[in-house]
């Protein structure tokens, strides 16, 4: 459990989906996006916090930028590791609103999040993707949904696991419309 978040028996919407190569995590990830769009259309000044959890390696970077390419997004989507957050503009339904991907993997303390004035960015229209949430534990909104990455035997294989952690992440997970396998 990671941020502000408060134990539940079970999350109130889930999908596991098994991915043999990177064409099936981009196309779960272009799923979530349409979802995100459709959600973000009927609630445009809403916002989303995102968790995006798994071992080094396990591809949290590339299944944002699918994610943020999937949103319309057409140019580089970088990794946030060394400058913390990466915000990007993005266009739905006639307005605009940012995505801000973060990667806290190299912080070291929590008030280092706290200190680096991101609270803000939590207010804005659009989501907050969160990657390596644990480094600053205690600091962080509560989230509305958890996406947790598994490595599996072979190296391009994963297990993607999306769960809805409040009301809103519900309605965003719920939607998604992708073939069970």
């Amino acid at each position: 459990m990671t941020g502000n978040q408060t134990p539940q028996a079970s999350p109130k919407a889930s999908l596991k989906q098994y991915c043999r190569q990177e064409a099936e995590t981009a196309s779960l990830a272009q799923h979530l996006a349409a979802s995100i769009q459709k959600w973000l259309g009927q609630s445009p000044s809403a916002h989303l916090n995102i968790s995006l959890e798994g071992d080094l390696g396990a591809g949290k970077t590339t299944f944002a930028r699918h994610l943020i390419q999937g949103l319309g997004y057409a140019g580089k989507v970088k990794s946030p590791t060394y400058t913390l957050c990466e915000p990007y503009e993005l266009q739905s339904h006639q307005q605009t609103f940012t995505a801000h991907h973060f990667d806290l993997y190299r912080m070291r303390d929590p008030l280092e999040w706290q200190e680096a004035g991101f609270a803000e960015y939590f207010d804005v229209p659009g989501f907050c993707l969160i990657e390596w949430p644990g480094k600053a534990e205690g600091t962080l909104p509560a989230f509305d949904i958890q996406i947790q990455l598994t490595v599996g035997e072979d190296e391009n294989e994963r297990t993607i696991h999306i769960s809805a952690l409040s009301e809103q992440g519900k309605k965003v997970v719920d939607s998604i419309q992708v073939a069970p396998n």
